[in-house]
């Protein structure tokens, strides 16, 4: 299989809820984009350096970071939900990126390679002691670097200043992922999680007892997921009036005894002046479950994020399991 047939294959199912765009970039630098459109169709469109940065749409929670090898991408989520994906560079034949569960081992800014003539490797994130790394690089549209996963520059700093040691990075050869892949967890019970995307309602807090709260709304599946501390604890059949034609993301500012205040979040390319709340005639387009909605009542509070995207979210497939690899100390 092709790689740009490969890519097709992951974008059609590891994208999710983010608002992007497109332009013309340094394959070094990079540059950020605006909406246009559906977002696996905007995703696949990425050339060599571009990358896409939606961060308001899941603004705390756990970050999990995939990279995929046969498209060379990388997919950043925050409490579960996708805020970035950038195009990289892993490493070329004979120099090739390891599969596997890491961690970030270290991470330092400036840092020079000791291995290969001191090149810069500018906000770096260590993943082994023996070489493996995230860093900014130069990214010609293939696998080139000698193991380490090369990104713009740009992205690299964004992912940098959200990141904390400790954090997973899942290297795979999967062409497809889940949609919603917020933990290590979620990816070692794969099948766990299509039920509960797929099948009648679920509510389980217990799950995740505190912690941020993100919803996912696709207007494709008619499917509502709740997402606490980056678990999936809920998730129901909805029912939209009228077409959802573009990714949209909403935080709610107040509740009061006129009920939820959710306010749109200005994505990349999207621009306004002043405050966008939603209407009462649009909160009504979404009718759920009642006992569904009640439990999800109880949890709203200012600082919920919901996004809503036309693409779907079901699970394409998971191939072989992951390698866990240990990291040496």
């Amino acid at each position: 299989m092709s790689l740009g047939s490969s890519r097709r294959r992951f974008l059609q199912n590891a994208t999710g809820s983010i608002a992007i765009g497109w332009m013309h970039l340094r394959t070094f630098s990079g540059l950020q984009a605006k909406l246009d459109g559906s977002v696996s169709d905007a995703i696949e469109r990425l050339k060599p350096g571009e990358y896409l940065w939606a961060p308001a749409v899941a603004p705390s929670g756990p970050i999990l970071a995939i990279v995929s090898l046969p498209v060379q991408r990388c997919s950043v989520y925050r409490n579960g939900v996708l805020v970035g994906v950038s195009t990289v560079s892993t490493g070329k034949s004979g120099h090739r990126t390891p599969t596997g569960v890491f961690t970030v081992l270290q991470k330092h800014i400036d840092h020079k390679s000791n291995l290969y003539n001191s090149a810069p490797m500018p906000y770096m994130q260590r993943l082994t002691w023996t070489g493996i790394a995230m860093h900014a690089g130069n990214l010609p549209g293939f696998p080139a670097s000698h193991g380490c996963i090369r990104m713009p520059l740009a992205f690299a700093k964004l992912l940098y200043k959200v990141t904390s040691l400790g954090m997973t990075v899942v290297i795979t050869d999967l062409k497809e992922l889940p949609r919603v892949a917020p933990t290590p967890d979620l990816l070692q019970s794969i099948a766990a999680n299509a039920a509960g995307q797929n099948g009648p309602s679920t509510w389980q807090p217990e799950k995740s007892p505190s912690g941020p709260v993100s919803l996912i709304l696709s207007a494709s599946d008619q499917r509502l997921i709740v997402l606490r501390n980056g678990v999936l604890i809920g998730s129901t059949h909805v029912t939209i009036a009228g077409p959802v034609t573009e990714t949209a993301a909403y935080s709610l500012s107040k509740v009061d005894d006129q009920g939820f205040h959710w306010m749109q979040l200005p994505l990349p390319g999207q621009n306004w002046t002043g405050k966008k709340e939603v209407t009462a005639a649009d909160r009504a387009r979404v009718t759920m479950p009642d006992d569904f909605r009640d439990r999800l009542n109880g949890e709203l509070t200012p600082g919920v994020t919901l996004v809503v995207t036309a693409d779907s979210l079901r699970v394409g497939e998971t191939g072989k399991s992951l390698t866990v690899i240990e990291a040496e100390t």
